[in-house]
């Protein structure tokens, strides 16, 4: 019955594979014939070689998708593509055994549909004798400040390692030297190739996929270096939306005009999406997190009556690439987790709740540095006012919030949520809502522990009065004007995280056709704001 059903699965997974590459080949033929590029113009160059392998995911979509409107809009594109261009690649070094050889047949024969409809510029891998010579025998540490005829390519490639290996804290063995080289390498062939295409092509613009990867961020650092302008983009909060941004995507900065304020009908909007996320119903880049959340129950409300006040702690994936930007107090979030465990040894009739981040547990992805195990080393369970709350576990965070006296994050979007709950808010690292005041996010370490240790004393802790107010205006414009939705264009793949081309009209992709298109091709061709003008 298995040898049936994995056959089956097979049977549909190819027949969806020969679905897309239909609908591809006929966009791509329709977008080619009828872009008429004005050559007197400069070209724009799309790379996107670390959002998938195979098949077609948000971030690799919204690439291709919006190359099209370029091509639509007058404009010459060129893709910038790899073919077998690196001897590790980000997503490779992830399918099991580290130094295997990567699948490039696969990713090829895919990246060939994707950009079928604009001439690319395929770079394959060449070893420079040099480079590796200077790499041997190097430590971790030498390596993460490696720097190679004036390139930093040691900073370039250190969060993909940190992402690829699950870890903030890298060790100095064998696999991590190997795929630190490797990077590194990649790296510069990456910047040797494109520079070339730069030279050649004189492009005005260059779009990359999230721009922390390595091979986007070699590709970003070069383009910079030419004085081009580069845009980032990655997955928003709505389904099937995406961010464009001249700045870094994964920290999503936004320019929130000061005028702006919620209409009655947008605030009702807003509350709608609140309820559906304080039920635990919301999904990001295709995977949904929780399947639901539990109360509290009678037993756990009735432990928390034992202690004066209850503080809920809310982690972060140590590798994620909000990380980069988190760390401005910290060093990195376990050190800020070192502190809360003195404080709560020092405040004994105050229950610390500290919850681990339900995406250390995904499959595939799992954290090897985890908070879990964190806890485990520093003897959480033998200290009687701090519980731990594992990833898999489906308590409900926002009744935590609503019962506490003051909410600890790192960086996490909870932070924000937690202020439009009407709780104080102690932020540690910077995040996406910290550009604008929403929450207490002091600028040094002293400042934090000053703040934290009034908060744990303090009878009442009163929130300014624009915190509430401009977390509303924040995730509004998040959500609705700097969310541009895709979804006219895609819809559900049974894979999470990867989707589908629908079945529309090529001329959908015209100018005036969408207001999505619209923005983003004013956004790459204009240098105008990628938010969507009218969101009702």
């Amino acid at each position: 019955m298995d040898r049936i059903t994995e056959f089956i699965k097979r049977l549909n997974r190819g027949f969806l594979r020969l679905r897309m590459y239909s609908r591809l080949f006929i966009l791509n033929r329709k977008v080619a014939n009828q872009a008429d590029p004005d050559n007197q113009q400069g070209s724009i160059i799309f790379f996107n070689a670390s959002a998938r392998l195979e098949g077609l995911n948000l971030n690799a979509a919204f690439a291709m998708i919006s190359s099209w409107g370029i091509q639509l809009a007058g404009r010459q594109v060129h893709h910038f593509a790899c073919h077998s261009g690196m001897s590790h690649c980000v997503l490779g070094a992830g399918l099991g055994d580290p130094k295997a050889q990567p699948p490039c047949r696969r990713c090829i024969r895919d990246t060939k549909w994707f950009t079928g409809a604009a001439p690319t510029v395929w770079f394959e891998y060449q070893e420079e004798p040099e480079l590796r010579k200077q790499l041997l025998q190097k430590s971790v540490t030498e390596l993460k400040q490696f720097t190679f005829r004036e390139r930093p390519l040691g900073q370039l490639v250190l969060p993909s390692l940190r992402w690829i290996l699950r870890r903030h804290h890298l060790k100095d063995d064998d696999i991590t030297r190997y795929l630190f080289t490797e990077f590194i390498l990649s790296a510069y062939n990456i910047a040797e190739e494109f520079t070339q295409i730069l030279e050649e092509v004189l492009p005005e613009t260059v779009v990359v996929f999230n721009g922390l990867q390595y091979p986007e961020a070699i590709v970003r650092w070069t383009a910079k270096q030419h004085g081009i302008r580069v845009i980032t983009h990655e997955v928003n909060l709505q389904p099937y939306s995406a961010f464009f941004t001249e700045g870094q995507a994964t920290i999503y900065p936004l320019n929130i005009p000061n005028e702006f304020d919620l209409t009655g009908e947008q605030n009702r909007i807003l509350d709608q999406y609140l309820q559906k996320r304080f039920e635990g119903d919301f999904s990001m880049a295709g995977i949904k997190f929780w399947s639901g959340m539990d109360q509290l129950t009678a037993d756990f409300l009735s432990f928390v009556d034992g202690f004066k006040s209850l503080v809920p702690v809310f982690t972060n994936v140590i590798f994620d690439t909000s990380q980069v930007h988190a760390n401005t107090i910290f060093p990195q979030m376990f050190a800020w987790l070192d502190l809360v465990r003195d404080t709560a040894i020092n405040h004994p009739d105050i229950l610390f709740v500290i919850r681990a981040h339900p995406d250390e547990m995904r499959q595939g992805k799992s954290s090897q540095e985890s908070v879990a195990s964190w806890a485990g080393e520093m003897e959480i369970e033998t200290l009687p006012n701090v519980l731990f709350i594992g990833p898999d576990e489906t308590i409900s965070s926002y009744e935590l919030i609503q019962r506490s006296k003051f909410t600890m994050v790192y960086n996490s979007s909870i932070g924000l949520e937690a202020t439009l709950l009407g709780a104080p808010v102690l932020c540690a690292g910077k995040a996406r809502y910290t550009q604008y005041p929403t929450v207490f996010y002091p600028e040094t370490r002293t400042d934090y522990e000053t703040l934290l240790k009034r908060f744990l004393t303090a009878d009442e802790i009163p929130i300014p009065d624009n915190f509430v107010q401009n977390a509303r205006r924040f995730l509004y414009y998040q959500l609705f004007r700097a969310s541009l939705p895709f979804d006219e264009f895609l819809f559900e793949h049974p894979i999470p995280g990867y989707v589908q081309v629908s079945n529309f009209p090529w001329k959908n992709l015209l100018p005036g056709e969408s207001a999505v298109i619209d923005t983003v091709v004013m956004g790459i061709l204009d240098q105008g704001e990628f938010i969507l003008e009218n969101d009702l």
